[in-house]
């Protein structure tokens, strides 16, 4: 570039990082404006009482792409991050049977072999999800702010295999007999906020991925993968700016030429990325200039559900039980047909995520001690749901359910510190629109060319990256999204770059 073009980055969530540090290795000058005082969005830590957790998400899936977008800004991940690959897995409890999954392929199939009988199906599995994955992992990192993108190859070669009609807990049907068997590989769509009864069957190359290459924990937590970004990132030459919250875009004839912070400063750019929430960006920071994503319209749009938190310091370490932990519900189809269609919670018949990372890392409690992290799937702000009246008595009743079925009695007793975050904190505190945690849902109408483009439709000189817009929320694609954005970026003004894929069939 002969001069410098100017992108300015609204959030410094992981997809705003990724792009902050790509960018700025590739010569632009950018700047990011994060609202919180420190980075990372719902990948960001939190520390009371010497415990530290992690805010939001707790799996590492498909390293290999982290490792791809640190190399494309010019630095090796291991200079700055150490990971611990995980095994077992995770613990699956159901109401009368308990799986643990090795990542040692024989050990899980042994596992599998124990609890149902055959493992045929499971090889079946992953040689067709293989084969499912293959094709569409290509897809996944193209741009669809074009419709011609759909008559590419890669997508023509994908398209058989999407499996468009069937969801992913009937697809599984192919498969396996037992429904636990079943929910043992179609628990992931709880990562987009979904139900395994609504989620497009393509979304199995998720479990296929968590099998194939296995799960990762990051020494420190995951919040660590955000200040190892905003390091490259300066080193690079961005701007990260804290505390510096953005009241509104700046559009003209059009095109966004850049923001305008809440202490009224104006700060223009040559390009826009937006990594807040999405929804909350349209209604909140486009306001009256956003004709296809009003409120309005935004009201009929299908969500993801929300997530209740429960965040425990104890003062001693269970190593009875796994670093990931997952308790289904007695009846777990009604709980989350109820989540996602009617809005209600089974509150006496709790599905819940435990992550009891101590065992596996001394960095996020004092010595002796350790922090569990719940997570429990609730209904999003569609739901009528008076959270306050109920903290108390959900909280209480997880408590119960967790004690009885990981074999940990005397929890109650070990509490010393906690905190609490529900719906009501996540659209207030955090801006996530109606409290959906996992952003837009990934409905067959709300994915590819249909969800927000990364090139944004709508105003020239802006761009999208995060959970609201291709390929979806969680890390990896969240990743996806900051590289997709910034070539585009790089494209447009004829920057050459190089473009990393490790990825080995």
């Amino acid at each position: 570039m002969s001069s410098k073009k100017k992108v300015i980055i609204i959030g410094a969530g992981p997809g705003g990082l990724t792009s902050a540090m790509i960018l700025a290795y590739r010569g632009f000058d950018v700047t990011v404006y994060e609202k919180d005082n420190k980075v990372g969005g719902r990948n960001q830590e939190m520390e009371f009482d010497g415990f530290k957790f992690d805010v939001g998400p707790t799996f590492l899936m498909m390293k290999f792409v982290l490792d791809e977008v640190f190399e494309e800004s010019g630095k090796n991940i291991d200079d700055y991050l150490k990971f611990k690959r995980l095994d077992p897995m995770y613990r699956l409890v159901f109401d009368s049977n308990t799986l643990d999954l090795s990542d040692n392929p024989n050990k899980k199939k042994e596992a599998l072999l124990s609890k149902f009988g055959n493992t045929d199906g499971y090889d079946k599995f992953l040689k067709r999800e293989k084969k499912r994955f293959d094709v569409m992992y290509p897809c996944l990192q193209k741009s669809y702010h074009r419709f011609a993108t759909y008559f590419e190859k890669e997508l023509i070669r994908a398209f058989p295999r999407l499996s468009l009609t069937r969801n992913m807990f009937g697809e599984l049907g192919k498969y396996f007999k037992s429904d636990d068997e079943k929910i043992s590989f179609t628990f992931q769509s709880k990562y987009l906020g979904m139900s395994p009864w609504e989620c497009p069957a393509a979304f199995l190359i998720i479990p296929y991925i968590e099998h194939h290459f296995g799960i990762y924990h990051v020494m420190g937590g995951l919040s660590e993968i955000s200040k190892a970004m905003e390091k490259v990132a300066k080193e690079n030459g961005a701007k990260i700016e804290l505390n510096k919250p953005v009241k509104e875009l700046i559009i003209e004839k059009g095109a966004v030429k850049g923001v305008v912070l809440e202490n009224g400063q104006k700060q223009l750019a040559d390009e826009t990325i937006i990594n807040a929430d999405f929804a909350y960006a349209m209604t909140k920071l486009a306001g009256k200039h956003t004709k296809k994503y009003t409120a309005k319209k935004m009201n009929k749009k299908k969500f993801s559900c929300s997530t209740f938190m429960l965040y425990l310091g104890l003062d001693k370490i269970y190593k009875n039980v796994p670093h990931h932990n997952i308790i289904f519900s007695k009846d777990y189809k009604t709980y989350v047909n109820n989540i996602f269609r009617k809005h209600t919670l089974s509150d006496k018949d709790l599905s819940i995520y435990v992550r009891n990372a101590s065992i596996n890392d001394d960095q996020l409690a004092p010595a002796g001690k350790s922090g569990l992290y719940v997570l429990i799937p609730v209904p999003n702000h569609r739901g009528k749901i008076d959270w306050k009246s109920i903290t108390a008595s959900l909280r209480q009743e997880a408590i119960n359910t967790i004690s009885n079925k990981l074999n940990i009695p005397d929890l109650k007793n070990h509490i010393e510190a906690e905190k609490i975050i529900t719906p009501d904190d996540w659209q207030n505190k955090h801006n996530v629109y109606i409290g959906a945690t996992f952003n837009l849902a990934h409905t067959i109408s709300q994915m590819l060319y249909m969800r927000p483009h990364n090139k944004f439709e709508e105003f020239e000189n802006c761009y999208l990256v995060g959970g609201g817009t291709h390929p979806g929320s969680g890390l990896p694609t969240i990743y996806e999204s900051g590289r997709i954005s910034s070539n585009l970026i790089s494209r447009k003004y004829k920057v050459q770059f190089e473009t990393k894929n490790h990825y080995v069939k």
